[in-house]
């Protein structure tokens, strides 16, 4: 056999093992917020991996957002020489999931298998490409001992809450240096046959518009300031909405509504607090003195942040024009610059290759509507030779039932594994 013979047969028959690995992988209930279980799960990958020749280091991200000693942010890297120098190819996946939310029929950390399909959640969003890529790199090893450069596998946190646990930490303690590493595979859900080349921007904010505090049965001694967040929202429709539907991106964006600009009012809050659960209390008849509400602007490679965000501030300064005694604050929260690999990079055309050699079709380009990891290890770790490529589909991603296909699985640690059999194989 042919190396990507024997590539194939060491996949196929770690089937059993890639099921096993996935199902212990979720019944670790990773859940971020507030952070639980990172520590049980680098540990289990590093018993796994130690015992299969890889150099293991745990990495707590201290001081990063999350941080704490209830809740440490805990990070694995695993790295195996190989028998000559080379290049390092390293294959990141987040190992943290969001909240399991309503709407379950089974049991969220059970790891289900039935069919195909392995069931819960972080199943696909990330799990599954987690186990994908530790078989990958186990079955290339098994067929190619002599490898040249090092394979690198890392479990990483908080990518769900912005990565700052996780792979901005391990990028600004130089894991991502170029010099380090060479090429970087994350498998995200993106399907088995796309690889995904990066991702739109994002800017988050909150708006605040400020009243003055009355009694409810004279509002106008006060002034309210959720009717001046209402004239805030009804602009944002009128002139805001119409504006971002008119930009469109030359970026393969999916799904193809993401092609254009997008905001998002991710959430609003004025006046009395929220009574707890159970109350049956009455609220005090107040003139609401604050409105808050979290905006999430997603913007294109072709559009630049101080544009984006002036838009906003334009936005509020007509409102003032309108309404004399309005005031309001605008608040950065969060920011990521869009960013593209291009699909002449060697990790683009070896995983192109690969796919069209596993699944028999061409592979298709695709950018990601939502960031993920990669923008640290461009704008931090300054490596560009970085896509997302895994199994699974992305509308399942934080969905009650999430699940994983076996097949995909198996056909996406082919495709690394003959990725790594392109980059790191020996001449000849």
């Amino acid at each position: 056999m042919d190396l990507a013979q024997r590539i194939r047969f060491e996949i196929d028959r770690r089937r059993d093992d890639l099921i096993a690995l996935t199902q212990d992988l979720i019944r670790i209930p990773t859940l971020n917020p507030p952070g639980r279980h990172y520590r049980e799960i680098c540990d289990y990958l590093a018993e796994r991996l130690a015992h299969r020749g890889f150099a293991i280091e745990l990495i707590r991200a201290h001081d990063a957002p999350g941080d704490c000693d209830a809740y440490p942010r805990w990070n694995l890297v695993a790295r195996r020489a190989g028998a000559s120098p080379g290049e390092c190819v390293h294959f990141n996946s987040h190992h943290d999931v969001v909240e399991v939310g309503h709407g379950w029929t089974r049991d969220p950390f059970g790891g289900e298998l039935e069919g195909d399909r392995i069931y819960g959640r972080g199943a696909c969003d990330m799990k599954g490409g987690l186990a994908a890529s530790v078989i990958a790199a186990e079955a290339f090893i098994a067929a190619c001992p002599d490898y040249r450069g090092a394979i690198e596998i890392s479990a990483t946190a908080d990518e769900e809450s912005g990565g700052y646990g996780g792979v901005a930490y391990l990028a600004a303690q130089g894991y991502f240096d170029p010099g380090r590493v060479q090429h970087v595979i994350i498998p995200e859900p993106l399907h088995k046959d796309q690889i995904c080349l990066g991702h739109r921007g994002v800017w988050w904010a909150e708006i605040e518009t400020q009243g003055r505090i009355a009694h409810g049965s004279m509002p106008f001694l006060g002034d309210c300031a959720v009717r001046h967040m209402g004239a805030v929202l009804a602009e944002i429709e009128a002139t805001l909405m119409p504006l971002l539907a008119s930009k469109h991106t030359a970026m393969p964006v999916i799904p193809p509504g993401a092609r254009q600009s997008t905001l998002n009012i991710n959430s609003i809050h004025g006046g009395a607090p929220e009574p707890e659960a159970g109350s049956t209390a009455l609220p005090a008849p107040c003139v609401p003195d604050r409105c808050r509400i979290i905006i999430d602007r997603r913007f294109l490679i072709e559009e630049q942040i101080d544009e984006v965000k002036a838009e906003v501030t334009r936005l509020l300064e007509r409102v003032k024009a309108q309404r004399p005694s309005f005031a309001y604050e605008i608040r950065d929260l969060f920011e990521v610059q869009p960013t593209m690999t291009d699909r002449d990079a060697p990790v683009v055309r070896s995983t192109a290759t690969a796919i069209a050699a596993v699944l028999g079709r061409e592979a298709a380009y695709v950018v990601s509507p939502g960031t993920y990891d990669q923008k640290h290890i461009d704008r931090i770790g300054r490596l560009k030779n970085c896509i997302a490529y895994g199994p699974g589909e992305l509308a399942l991603a934080h969905q009650p039932d999430e699940w994983i296909s076996v097949t995909d699985m198996t056909d996406s640690a082919k495709v690394m594994a003959l990725v790594l059999a392109e980059l790191l194989a020996p001449a000849g």
